[in-house]
């Protein structure tokens, strides 16, 4: 049996018991199974169970609930979303991307109403989330981003520019020239979170199959070694990977992204760098970080930049990755020098994942039965809580706010076949990384970046 405390150190500091429930006894028929017990798949069976107690509901998980990105990421549970909403906005109109984006910013509030009703221990705090600017070209596009959100509604109260004093009293980068500051966003123990759902919703009376593979998905039914699970309804909730099952390969990217995490930190550290109000952070370079305090006194920290492996593969040796945790370990202590002497305790990763399109989708096939919510590249925390009420409503024929959403029924633009799949895609990683030294060089934006972000329509 695999050791899962091995895979996040949230995994490994789970107090409870991590034994796999029991799989699949055999061929099975239901109103909706459910494949993949992470966040989308177990919101999806709580909102079911709790719209309709006497629906039968079963969750097929191949490893553990939590086993996924949704126990190992980086414990953002913030409104940021995916899809680019100039290109939502020229096909669906801007009123409707604008009730998205308000449907993201209350999905926060939802998961902390429905954890703190249910006595879901998720170590939710809601504290905000901070980008921090730390050269000039990153104070231009953070000013740029504040007046942009304004231009979507938003207030004062909910989205601004901190100056350099305000921003070090929250948070004391040292070299910081400001930050932007968005009220609605929170903090999760992501394991605690993703455990404690599969208890409630247990507690509903939804059984999960755990060690119970499926390798396929056809209109109805869950192909599984234990037999077919034939349902009105089968909800795809697979996330990055999809890539495994039959005929999904070109779905989605599975993109590793990668973590470490210090030891507790004495509060003589904590005194120094404040960060008192678990705000989510990271910085405006172009290289993908994310900074998080946990509530035992460490500092996890996440980043992008490990390659995109031939093929969709995903395999546990590419969750460490030598030069992506001495970067990790380079820029947290550039952010915060008092680290130097802790101890980096954890390092693990795993895969998000990415559509071509850069569009997340909610949806049911009518016709097939088939539902999914995916394609959260990489902020999934929160926006899993919505697309699982969403495929909640579809599912039950409620012609809600939510089943009118932009993203519904998205038709997912599949990936260029390989080798370009592979090259586009390494591209783009290295693109990132040099437009951050080229914005160093220069003092300006990054033109690579420019052209990356044009090529691949993002």
């Amino acid at each position: 049996m695999k050791d899962y405390r091995q895979y996040s150190m949230w995994l490994s500091e789970y107090p409870g018991d991590l034994t796999p429930r029991a799989p699949l006894p055999g061929p099975l028929d239901v109103d909706v199974a459910i494949v993949g017990a992470g966040y989308t798949g177990l919101w999806t069976a709580y909102y079911l169970k709790k719209a309709d107690p006497g629906i039968r509901v079963v969750v097929l998980e191949k490893d553990i609930a939590g086993y996924g990105a949704s126990g190992r990421n980086g414990a953002w549970c913030s409104p940021l979303l995916i899809n680019n909403k100039e290109l939502m906005t020229k096909t669906h109109g801007r009123q409707a991307t604008a009730a998205l984006r308000q449907a993201m910013h209350d999905t926060i509030d939802e998961i902390g109403r429905v954890t703190a009703e249910e006595g879901i221990d998720g170590g939710f705090h809601k504290g905000g989330f901070m980008r921090m600017t730390r050269t000039q070209t990153q104070v231009e596009r953070v000013r740029a981003w504040v007046a942009y959100e304004r231009t979507w509604g938003a207030t004062e109260e909910d989205v601004r520019m901190l100056d350099a004093k305000e921003a070090r009293e929250r948070v004391n980068v040292p070299d910081t020239l400001g930050a932007f500051y968005w009220r609605q966003a929170a903090l999760v123990d992501p394991a605690r979170l993703a455990r404690n759902l599969a208890l409630a919703v247990e507690k509903l009376g939804v059984p999960i199959y755990e060690q119970t593979p499926v390798t396929a998905i056809t209109p109805h039914y869950a192909h599984t070694r234990q037999g077919l699970v034939h349902a009105d309804v089968v909800v795809r909730a697979t996330e990055a990977f999809t890539a495994d099952l039959a005929g999904c390969k070109r779905y989605y990217v599975p993109m590793y992204s990668l973590m470490i995490a210090t030891e507790p930190l004495p509060q003589s550290v904590w005194d120094e760098i404040g960060w008192s109000g678990f705000e989510a952070v990271n910085d405006a370079r172009h290289f993908i970080i994310y900074l998080a305090r946990t509530e035992d006194g460490r500092i996890a920290m996440g980043g992008r930049g490990a390659p995109y492996h031939f093929g969709s593969s995903l395999r546990d040796e590419f969750e460490r990755d030598d030069r992506v945790y001495k970067q990790l370990c380079k820029t947290l202590t550039g952010l915060f020098p008092v680290l130097r002497d802790a101890r980096i305790t954890h390092h693990w990763g795993g895969a998000v994942a990415l559509p071509r399109d850069w569009f997340s989708s909610a949806g049911l096939d009518k016709s097939t039965g088939i539902a999914w919510s995916g394609g959260y590249g990489g902020d999934g925390v929160a926006t899993s809580n919505l697309g699982a009420r969403t495929v909640c409503d579809l599912i039950l024929n409620e012609n809600s706010e939510l089943a009118r959403l932009p993203w519904v029924n998205h038709k997912i633009k599949p990936w260029e076949p390989e080798p370009f799949r592979w090259l586009g895609v390494n591209a783009s990683v290295q693109a990132t990384s040099f437009g951050d030294k080229e914005e160093i060089k220069t003092g300006r934006q990054s033109y690579a970046v420019k052209i990356v972000k044009k090529v691949t329509k993002t």
